[in-house]
């Protein structure tokens, strides 16, 4: 047998193969468990049809079985002559069953069976994001509460402005976070509807168990119409990487204060030395690098948004363009989630210079606090405002322990309430 399922006879120009095919063997080595997995599901749904008998399902099972365990050991992989891993498969289960592995593809194309290989490879992925979104925001909750008090100056336009504290801004970056969890979680929804059984994307003329193969994946639900299945393409693909940039922002935020924070000018916090590097000629340097890649990473991710983006003015129907959509979606995944697991170790091993940086809340960044002393007291705050800009100069070294108690808006330095906070992500875990 052909390892092309298209192929029909006649022949094919090997440079326009070379092209057509590209590296889409190499990125569907990453989707051989799922569509396992998947074509596991539809011969079973064959058979509760009548399509498939008990002896075939058995042989059908005990081959893909065997796949199974060669792909989990990196034996059974997609070459360059399958063209995809849903040829590999097919092939592999015709070479060993003869024409039971015939029977694999009744119902379905190569369109569906990538979209749902895609679509379990992104609640996979979205699962594992989420995972290690929670525990980088617990650690920065940690950090929090053990540093809830500490002063540190807070900043707009990068100019020292009022005072602040470690646990503020750590507990800033926490709730980002939160908030990226369930950008996670809506995108896991959208990818939570099956497409096996849309085929080329026009339904086919079978009465096919959708619903019962799509609860053995464990999706929620059906794609239902399957033109709007075949659309979907790409378009879940932005939501996925859009939910994962999110996050990447909120990491963006912390890698850009660390990175001005361990300069020699700031000097509040300082990495350890294990999660620095070197310089190749100056001796003295330990550089962040760490850091300045994860500030790195929510580009990555934009740019693979926006390659995304620019595939998807087509008309209804499979156009090969969607091939494409690959890389970029493995590509962004695979930097927000290598992103995202080293924000607990950089958290981990921050230590704080907290006589320095409570040296450098100087007493010009009280002036707030002293103009909300005099509106408390009953002067109009506009009043208030422009008497202390008046009195700048001579303002008393302000007490930042008293400055940041006195802050208990909810959320502020006195009132973090950080098991809000926290209950986001335990929730959303339960």
């Amino acid at each position: 047998m052909s390892a092309k399922l298209w192929d029909k006879g006649g022949v094919s120009d090997t440079e326009m193969m070379r092209y057509t095919a590209r590296d889409d063997w190499q990125l569907d080595q990453r989707l051989l468990p799922f569509d396992l997995r998947a074509t596991r599901a539809h011969v079973r749904g064959l058979a509760r049809i009548g399509l498939v008998n008990a002896d075939e399902l058995a042989r059908l099972e005990a081959g893909l079985d065997e796949l199974d365990a060669r792909c989990a050991v990196g034996e059974f992989r997609v070459t360059p002559a399958d063209e995809d891993c849903h040829s590999a498969i097919e092939t592999a289960l015709v070479a060993t069953l003869g024409e039971a592995g015939k029977k694999v593809h009744t119902g379905r194309s190569r369109n569906d069976q990538v979209l749902v290989a895609l679509r379990l490879y992104e609640k996979h992925a979205l699962a594992t994001l989420a995972e290690a979104t929670t525990t980088g925001a617990l650690a920065l909750l940690e950090l929090a509460a053990s540093e809830a008090m500490t002063p540190m100056p807070g900043y707009t336009h990068l100019q020292r402005a009022v005072p602040s504290s470690i646990g503020l801004w750590a507990a800033g970056i926490a709730e980002s976070l939160a908030d990226a969890l369930d950008a996670i979680h809506a995108a896991s929804a959208q990818c939570d509807r099956c497409p096996l059984g849309t085929a080329a994307g026009y339904g086919v003329n079978i009465a096919l168990d959708r619903d019962g193969v799509a609860a053995e994946l464990g999706f929620a639900s059906i794609c239902v119409n399957p033109v709007a299945a075949q659309a979907s393409r790409g378009s879940v693909e932005v939501a996925v990487l859009t939910a994962a940039w999110q996050a990447m922002t909120a990491i963006r935020r912390f890698a850009w204060d660390l990175s001005l924070f361990t300069t020699a000018e700031f000097a509040f916090v300082k990495l350890d030395e294990a999660l620095t590097t070197g310089s190749s000629i100056m001796p003295n340097k330990r550089n962040p690098d760490v850091v300045e890649l994860m500030r790195a990473a929510c580009g990555v991710l934009q740019g693979a948004i926006a390659e995304l983006m620019g595939m998807l003015s087509l008309p209804s129907g499979y156009q090969r363009d969607l091939q494409l959509t690959k890389a970029p979606l493995f590509r962004g995944l695979d930097e927000a989630l290598a992103t995202t697991r080293m924000l607990p170790r950089v958290v981990a091993g921050m230590t704080f210079d907290r006589e320095r940086m409570r040296r450098a809340l100087t007493p010009d960044c009280f002036a707030t606090d002293r103009a909300v002393e005099l509106a408390l007291a009953g002067v109009p705050f506009r009043d208030a405002y422009r008497q202390v800009a008046k009195e700048i100069a001579s303002l008393a070294e302000g007490d930042a322990d008293r400055s940041l108690a006195a802050r208990t808006s909810p959320g502020a330095c006195g009132d973090l309430r950080l098991g809000d906070i926290r209950a986001r992500f335990t929730a959303s875990a339960s």
